[in-house]
Parts: C-alpha cells; sequence; structure tokens
C-alpha cells in the first residue's frame, strides 16, 4: 500500500502507484499520476497534467508541472511527462507544455535533476541525464540521452543538444551541439569530443581513433566548414557516432556550435 503523511494533500482524481509514499506537506493535483515506489520526501508540490513513472525520488519544494513561462499560455491541459528512476533534488522545476509548442513536456527516465534545476515548456530530455545545480533549459530544447550540462549552465530555447554531450560549468549555450561534442565557455564553444564520456561507454581505441580523425578533418581541416561538412558525408559509414553527428548536422535548423577557431 502506498504510504501518506496525513499532512500531505491530495485532490481527488489523483493516481498514487503501489508502494508510493508521499512525505509531510505534499501537494498533488487532481490530473496528477505517479507511478509506483516512487518516494515524495516532502513539501514537494505536483500539479497540471502531469504523470511520473516508477521508482522516482522527489525533494522538498521541487514544483513539477507547473504553468509553462510563456505569455501566451492561457490554461490549456498541456502535460508534463516523467520516465521512470528520475531523482529531483530541491527546488527543481518542470513546466508543462504550450499548445504551440505540441502541448508536451517530456523527461526521459533515469536522469538526476541537481537543485534549482529547470526544464522549461515543451522540451524533450533523454534518459540517463544530469543537470548540475541551476541548470536551466529555455523552451523547446531538444536535450539527447546521457547529457551531462554542468552547474548555472543555461540553454537557450529551441536549442538541440545531441546525445552523450558535456556542457561546463556557467555555460550559455546558444548553438545546436553535436553528439559526443564537449562544450565550454561563457558563451559556448565546441572544445573537443566528450572523450571520457565515449570511454565510459565502451568505445573502443579504434573507434576513438575513427571518429577523432573524423572530428579533426570537419572542424580543423582546410577550407570552410560547409567544404569541410560536404568533404566528410562519405565517412558516414565509418562509425555509427559519425552517421550519427552527420544526421545531427542534417536535421538542424540553427546555427552550430563549433570550435572558436573553425570559420
Amino acid at each position: 500500500m502506498s504510504k501518506i503523511d496525513p499532512t500531505a494533500r491530495i485532490a481527488d482524481g489523483a493516481v498514487i502507484g503501489e508502494g508510493t509514499e508521499i512525505g509531510p506537506y505534499c501537494i498533488i493535483g487532481p490530473n496528477v499520476v505517479i507511478g509506483a515506489n516512487c518516494k515524495l520526501i516532502g513539501q514537494a508540490t505536483i500539479i497540471g497534467h502531469t504523470s511520473i513513472g516508477d521508482g522516482c525520488v522527489i525533494s522538498p519544494f521541487a514544483v513539477l508541472g507547473g504553468a509553462p513561462q510563456d505569455l501566451s499560455y492561457k490554461g490549456e491541459p498541456t502535460r508534463l511527462e516523467i520516465g521512470s528512476g528520475c531523482t529531483i533534488r530541491e527546488g527543481a522545476t518542470m513546466n508543462v507544455g504550450t499548445i504551440k509548442g505540441g502541448g508536451l513536456t517530456r523527461v526521459g527516465s533515469g536522469g538526476y535533476f541537481m537543485n534549482n534545476s529547470h526544464v522549461g515548456h515543451d522540451c524533450m530530455v533523454g534518459d540517463n541525464v544530469i543537470f548540475a545545480t541551476s541548470a536551466t533549459l529555455g523552451g523547446h530544447c531538444e536535450i539527447g540521452d546521457a547529457v551531462y550540462i554542468g552547474g548555472l549552465s543555461a540553454v537557450h530555447q529551441f536549442t538541440r543538444i545531441g546525445s552523450y554531450v558535456m556542457v561546463g560549468g556557467v555555460c550559455g549555450v546558444r548553438d545546436d551541439v553535436i553528439p559526443y561534442g564537449l562544450v565550454n565557455g561563457q558563451y559556448a564553444v565546441l572544445e573537443s569530443l566528450n572523450l571520457i564520456g565515449m570511454k565510459r561507454r565502451k568505445f573502443t581505441r579504434q573507434r576513438l581513433a575513427t571518429v577523432r580523425a573524423f572530428y579533426q578533418k570537419l572542424f580543423h581541416g582546410p577550407g570552410t566548414f560547409a567544404e569541410r561538412l560536404e568533404a566528410a558525408r562519405p565517412l558516414a559509414g565509418e562509425d555509427p557516432a559519425i552517421a550519427e553527428i552527420l544526421d545531427f548536422i542534417g536535421k538542424g535548423k540553427r546555427p552550430l556550435c563549433l570550435p572558436a577557431i573553425a570559420k
């Protein structure tokens, strides 16, 4: 059975999964669905049309499902979906979507969201991400799997960050970041590949050498970036990571985050 503290306020219509613990002074709205074996430590607020997967841990003062911070929002029943196994720390916030943005904010499974981090409206966030303290997404961002965003960093609205990216601390990300990239700086620039993350994901020495050679040709070879990109397209078959990077670039509609010296 679920364990609910008597000081919690749970509206009629809310669904609480088997084995879930609701701590002191939590507020649960009428359109909320919380999965099995979750733990709301206390003083958390879950509102809006919000669903939370199994096994999540939510700390005090987190607010999930609040209205989007968008002047066009007029109270429509848009949604927030959070996957299973997420840890959401103190003061973290995640907003529901907007009608113009598709009506849905989605957060994947296994994420770790440190204190005061924020997921804006209509964002799509992958699995196994880590958002450090006060890491912030503007609206409509797309964040791939296993992305790490450093403390006090902010991602501009509509920006895409590919899978396995590392964003340094105190970083303003205004342009799309390729998968496996490492970005740093007050206004983020692409410093290199996230080699540590790639090694953790069992890239062999041969794979690392192949992807690094591709990266050097694309971002540091002769000619303009457009010329280098065209020359690099035939390399997609050499490694799945290269294919993923080229596919990501091909789908982009915004500027790409480049090294400081790239042209």
